[in-house]
């Protein structure tokens, strides 16, 4: 066996750097909205603090995973495990299409709300906006109103991914979660 059979996609499954960044994104992606989910459940506890606190820098990482992530996808695409023909194909495809966009948005929003923000946006120390002096109305307002809100549109697209690998396996037992975990 070749190291880039190991390494990249093949037609019978997803290579190691495609499973690392699937499961990194999920992993973290389930952190960040486990802690919102207690910060709206329990408010301000040392529970939520635990999660919460990391927030940023959380964010931060799922931003530049999911960057590279596309960024693999594309260079992957004639070698990856193909969808079903048809609708169910079809569906599968903008199912993904959609989560890979509301995984850009969530950050994206946050990184608005920061330009203008009083506060700044300094991820592991590293500036990215310094604080202003004064907060822009209009960033506070768009980072605000989309952020919260595309995370948990994301949170039911996260679901609908689960309960679509849930039926792959249960109904159409095509191998799907096998090749995600690297058995094609």
């Amino acid at each position: 066996m070749k190291i880039n059979d190991v390494l990249l996609d093949t037609p019978a499954a997803y290579g190691l750097v495609s499973r690392i960044l699937h499961w990194a994104l999920a992993a973290l992606l389930l952190w960040q909205l486990t802690g919102m989910a207690l910060k709206l459940a329990l408010g301000r506890q040392p529970l939520v603090a635990f999660f919460v606190g990391l927030h940023q820098q959380i964010g931060t990482v799922i931003f530049l995973l999911v960057v590279l992530r596309i960024l693999w996808m594309f260079a992957m695409r004639r070698r990856r495990p193909t969808h079903a023909d048809g609708l169910l194909g079809a569906a599968a495809k903008a199912g993904h299409a959609l989560l890979y966009v509301v995984m850009l948005l969530v950050p994206l929003s946050a990184l608005i709300r920061a330009a203008g923000s009083t506060r700044g946006f300094a991820p592991f120390g590293v500036t990215i906006f310094p604080p202003r002096e004064t907060e822009l109305g209009w960033t506070a307002q768009v980072g605000e109103s989309l952020h919260g809100e595309m995370g948990w549109i994301l949170a039911v697209l996260i679901g609908g991914h689960v309960a679509m690998v849930a039926l792959h396996e249960a109904l159409w037992r095509d191998g799907t979660l096998r090749r995600m975990a690297g058995r094609g």
